[in-house]
């Protein structure tokens, strides 16, 4: 491991780093506190994301939870007492760090373990694909606290399953298992508990023998051009693939094809 992501390891606390190859499994390792997100693990969250954003030999990440929770949510005993501004802070906090996930120029995956509430929900909608094992419990319960979620779950989880059904679950808090989580387009796959890991590293695997560059692009396209209509989205799509074009791991791409031989890509 190299010695600045070794040093960054050893200062996490309630998260845990593991490298295989060119992919980062970061576990949520808080389990007393079913891995809730407080101030401390929203910050190891987001110095992981800002190291991996500049590590070259970093191509995926995976995120996953230690015990029965991926994360069962914001840390209540942390926020009770809030007043607006410190409310307003702390959803400011926990979103500018979702958004660091979600603008990685890399694909996530979260294997979700176990409880995915409030946060942790969130937390899995700001990566690019969501494994759940049978295990999964996914909600946003906040109503039941008298507040919303305000971590991207009224924004991201409408955009995943429409807004019908997305205003059903916040209104409702109630949970929703794998096989209806997959049903409704939340997750994209349900998997038994003990392959979880197996299954997220064997997609991840999968998309990095693919050109890294395109799946970077490939990202980027999507996640800037579903907030745009549709002309403009398609002219940001083209801008988006001339650069592609342009690039030497399309060169090598095409000649594999054509050469009927396995591509060998260098990620420029």
């Amino acid at each position: 491991m190299k010695h600045e992501i070794q040093m960054l390891s050893e200062q996490l606390q309630n998260v845990r780093l593991e490298v295989e190859g060119a992919i980062a499994i970061v576990t949520m390792a808080r389990p007393k506190a079913m891995n809730a997100l407080n101030n401390q693990t929203l910050g190891e969250l987001e110095s992981l994301f800002h190291y991996f954003k500049k590590d070259k030999d970093i191509l995926g990440v995976i995120i996953t939870g230690e015990g029965k929770a991926f994360v069962a949510g914001a840390d209540i005993s942390q926020m009770n007492g809030y007043n607006a501004e410190q409310g307003r802070d702390y959803a400011d906090y926990a979103q500018s760090v979702f958004n660091k996930i979600e603008a990685l120029e890399k694909p996530v995956i979260a294997a979700v373990n176990g409880y995915a509430l409030g946060g942790g929900c969130e937390l899995s909608m700001s990566c690019d694909i969501r494994i759940a094992s049978e295990k999964a419990v996914f909600g946003q319960p906040e109503v039941n606290l008298g507040v919303i979620p305000c971590f991207g779950g009224t924004q991201r989880l409408s955009r995943l399953v429409g807004t019908g059904i997305a205003k059903e679950l916040i209104f409702t808090a109630r949970n929703v298992k794998p096989d209806e989580a997959k049903a409704i387009g939340l997750v994209n796959k349900v998997v038994p508990e003990e392959s979880l890991m197996d299954e997220a590293k064997a997609m991840m695997a999968l998309i990095l023998t693919k050109a890294p560059m395109a799946v970077r692009y490939a990202k980027v396209a999507i996640n800037e051009g579903i907030n745009m209509d549709l002309r403009r989205g398609l002219e940001f799509e083209k801008d988006v693939c001339a650069l592609t074009f342009g690039s030497e791991d399309s060169k090598e791409g095409m000649s594999a094809f054509l050469g009927k031989r396995p591509a060998e890509f260098k990620n420029c």
